[in-house]
């Protein structure tokens, strides 16, 4: 039961595997935290802070694999392919006008 799975291309996997570190290093930085703050130490600011940070670093890393993803997909069509918009239109027929119905 094992499906052909196309490989990613470099751009989204090196995307993957930067939006991993960022999660893994956030998720430390918020253990720290929350051990700091039950030891009520001074390391719980810049523990939150570098949580923060990671937040944002991790939501800007999936940002990044989605574009990629797009530009990827992009790319595998080609210069020249249908866009998946094209044809979704008849030519010659203007938007919004229907034509009646024949009768008889």
């Amino acid at each position: 039961m094992s499906a052909a799975r196309r490989r990613l291309p470099d751009e989204v996997r090196a995307a993957a595997v930067r939006a991993w570190l960022f999660l893994s290093c956030t998720l430390v930085s918020l253990t720290v935290a929350t051990l700091a703050s039950y030891a009520h130490s001074g390391l719980l600011t810049p523990a939150l802070l570098a949580s923060g940070l990671g937040v944002f670093g991790t939501t800007w890393c999936l940002l990044e694999i989605m574009i990629s993803r797009q530009i990827a997909a992009q790319r595998r069509r080609g210069p020249g392919s249908a866009s998946p918009l094209a044809g979704s239109r008849e030519r010659g027929r203007r938007p919004g006008i229907r034509r009646a119905p024949l009768r008889g």
